[in-house]
């Protein structure tokens, strides 16, 4: 599987000339590249205007959805398309969608866990449903919006359904870098599955993003690294077999007694 990490810098509440840097970048990261897969960051339309989200918000999708599937038709790509702010019914949600080569979009998510340390939770709404199991070219996949990160309880159930990569789009702050490298890793090996993020750089009023978006085997080993300041792209190819082969020489999940553990944790 070949990716593209757009490692974007956003122009904080414009979603019109975001699109249009992401349309830029598609066309150049296809001719140049030729990827399986394209993932955008969190929140990439907008970034974390959330004072004035309510201007900026998508309505129900109506437009970045379309934009997207319109990108995948025609240049033959799967999108992992970050998220979105969308406005259902007078309320926000952070919204990720996925679309196949097709230009269906066949899984879309409201990221659960809200940041308090962004102030999420005054201005958004939070999902009622976790995760889910998508499957792009017959790879079964998961994805998470940066903060859910912090929770291997909705990760977990991913990999027990047959997950082989987990994706995560993210607006991770700078102040936590740390925390951004080191639980990938954990999450890459304690589920045995490769780790895929697209972070974002930049500054939005008082908040600094990480950039250093990665990609980290089953193994727990980090494949590429973007920096922490430069927009920049990141390319790789992957080889999904090793997702069966370390499970087979580690096998964690036969191993486990669920029986034993306490439930609702």
């Amino acid at each position: 599987m070949k990716i593209s990490i757009y490692q974007m810098e956003i122009i904080p509440g414009n979603p019109m000339e975001n699109m249009k840097k992401v349309r830029a970048w598609i066309e150049k990261e296809v001719k140049n590249s030729g990827p399986d897969v394209i993932v955008l960051p969190e929140m990439w339309t907008t970034s974390y205007t959330l004072e004035d989200i309510h201007h900026y918000a998508d309505d129900n999708g109506q437009t970045i959805i379309p934009f997207l599937q319109t990108m995948a038709q025609t240049f033959n790509i799967n999108i992992i398309g970050g998220s979105f702010a969308n406005k259902v019914n007078g309320k926000i949600f952070n919204t990720a969608v996925v679309i196949n080569r097709q230009g269906e979009a066949i899984y879309q998510y409201d990221k659960v866990h809200l940041v308090p340390m962004l102030n999420e939770p005054k201005y958004l709404e939070g999902g009622r449903i976790v995760p889910e199991v998508l499957e792009l070219d017959g790879i079964k996949m998961g994805l998470i919006i940066c903060y859910d990160l912090r929770f291997p309880e909705v990760i977990r159930p991913l990999a027990l359904e047959g997950a082989e990569v987990l994706f995560i789009v993210a607006e991770w702050p700078i102040e936590r870098l740390n925390h951004w490298r080191n639980i990938q890793i954990t999450r890459a090996i304690e589920n045995q599955l490769f780790v895929v993020s697209c972070n974002n750089v930049g500054s939005y009023q008082s908040t600094t993003f990480a950039g250093n978006s990665m990609v980290v085997n089953p193994s727990g080993d980090t494949l590429i690294e973007g920096s922490t300041t430069v927009e920049e792209t990141l390319y790789i190819s992957i080889n999904i077999e090793e997702t069966l082969e370390v499970r087979q020489k580690v096998p964690v999940f036969s191993s486990r007694v669920p029986n034993l553990y306490k439930q609702g944790l």
